[in-house]
């Protein structure tokens, strides 16, 4: 509720974005008289270059006044911030669907997209979220409460989202608070020094604790610690329940001398709970060490999203569904996702190297001159070019290993699944020791409980009783013997 209502805030704020920059005394706007930004600003002829609109200065920051509006005049292209989503035909100026509509700033369109897919698909493996749904009373519950959350995530997120432009106000690159680094410089924005904006990491919880209503920041901040809570000791307690049913439970198979009994049905919810020490310790640790923890939020996902999405879509659509396909597919995805991570060129600005001045990186700049909207004499302006400020170009490919591993994890499935269907033999590729990973789990029978030690205390009362086998089954272990 706080944060639907702080997003309500942010929409109805005066300031959703920052405005177009007016600028400073001896600062040329980016248009003409009669136009937007020089009529927004009562702009007047511009001393070395009358035909030119400039900075008024005997209306915002007169001599003898007790003020002065002024701003970094970091908006000077075409003024303030560019719509997210623009209308189809207008695809020139659609964010998400063309790699130049921030110009003269560079667009990580594709990484933009890659997040989106890997958020989409990759919480479908989350095992907190798997074990919501395997808790719910019916599969009519599970769809029904997965609606109502998508909606409710829906209400929260987007209202939630306005934040960011009124932060943009408040502490962007034309605010009072904004600082650059001297000893960069940019052609596609003609800076030829101090180009490179360094934003505050903090912007957003300096706007609900300075901006914002005492009230409405607190109860937010509150709100948002709650969701972080929550989503924190979700994922705890499922990797504790991980960790005691199906790692802890398998030693016996690797360590003989350990009793077979080790975790039963009896202890495994004692289990489960000491699990959650070690756990909540490493959540800990690994939390107080690392700043961006929403980030490994999306790395999380995109783990699971290159090895396990594909053999969960393949254990539920497809007929029959090998379990070597599904262990060759998860092991496939995965080694590929790292061997992508160390192989692909990636530079941290999360932009392909696309054309254009604007993708390249800030270079060392070489003259200290003035850029070319100032109100100064022509030999005093820079030139933009290579010679007085060598920039390399953005080559980041991050995402694109994101998508590459799920795509060859679902390659690999397919082949074994077509391949063990045509050639009517089980392709297994593990030694005998880890047969077990690929053993077909019986299906449970309705109305009774699960119980994953039935099989082991069946042969244990009755060794010399034949295990049941359906017809699938049958057929493997003849063809086996054959």
């Amino acid at each position: 509720t706080a944060v639907s209502i702080c997003g309500w805030w942010a929409y109805n704020h005066g300031h959703k974005a920052p405005p177009d920059s007016i600028g400073f005394p001896g600062y040329a706007y980016p248009d003409t008289f009669g136009q937007r930004v020089c009529s927004k600003y009562d702009g007047v002829p511009c001393e070395f270059d009358p035909a030119k609109c400039c900075y008024n200065v005997d209306k915002w920051c007169p001599p003898d006044g007790d003020f002065c509006r002024t701003d970094n005049a970091a908006y000077w292209w075409k003024g303030a911030d560019s719509r997210i989503f623009d209308s189809f035909p207008r695809q020139k100026d659609n964010s998400m669907l063309n790699p130049k509509a921030l110009w003269p700033f560079p667009n990580a369109i594709f990484f933009n997209w890659a997040t989106i897919f890997i958020l989409a698909f990759g919480n479908l493996a989350a095992i907190d979220f798997q074990a919501r749904c395997m808790a719910a009373k019916s599969e009519n519950t599970a769809t029904v409460a997965n609606l109502i959350a998508g909606a409710l995530g829906i209400f929260v997120g987007v209202p939630f989202a306005f934040l960011g432009g009124v932060s943009r106000f408040y502490y962007g690159a034309d605010s009072k608070y904004a600082k650059f680094d001297a000893d960069t410089c940019s052609r596609s924005i003609d800076f030829p020094t101090c180009a490179m904006w360094k934003p505050d990491p903090k912007a957003n919880l300096r706007l609900l604790t300075h901006q914002a209503p005492n009230w409405l920041g607190g109860w937010t901040l509150i709100g948002i610690v709650a969701a972080s809570m929550s989503t924190s000791d979700g994922a705890i307690l499922a990797m504790s329940t991980v960790a005691a049913h199906n790692l802890f439970r398998r030693l016996p198979q690797f360590f003989p001398q350990l009793p077979p009994g080790l975790v039963s049905m009896e202890n495994l919810l004692f289990l489960t709970r000491v699990f959650g020490i070690p756990c909540t310790i490493a959540a800990i640790i690994i939390g107080s060490f690392y700043d961006s923890t929403g980030y490994l939020l999306i790395v999380a996902f995109d783990i699971v999203l290159a090895g396990c999405v594909v053999p969960i879509f393949g254990a539920f659509y497809t007929k029959n569904a090998s379990p070597n396909a599904g262990l060759a597919a998860m092991l496939a995805g995965t080694v590929l996702r790292v061997i992508l991570e160390f192989s692909l060129p990636k530079d941290g600005f999360l932009i392909l190297p696309f054309k254009g001045d604007e993708f390249l990186d800030y270079g060392k700049p070489k003259v200290s001159l003035f850029p070319t909207f100032f109100d100064v004499p022509e030999a005093d302006k820079w030139t933009p070019g290579e010679d007085q400020c060598p920039q390399t170009r953005l080559r980041d490919f991050t995402g694109v290993d994101s998508l590459a591993s799920p795509l060859f994890s679902l390659i690999v499935f397919l082949t074994f699944q077509i391949g063990e269907q045509v050639t009517g033999t089980p392709w297994n590729f593990l030694p005998k020791s880890c047969a077990w990973m690929t053993e077909k789990v019986p299906k449970p029978v309705e109305g009774e409980p699960i119980d994953d030690d039935k099989a082991a205390k069946d042969e244990a009362a009755d060794p010399e009783k034949p295990s049941e086998l359906d017809d699938d089954d049958v057929e493997g272990e003849v063809v086996s013997a054959q």
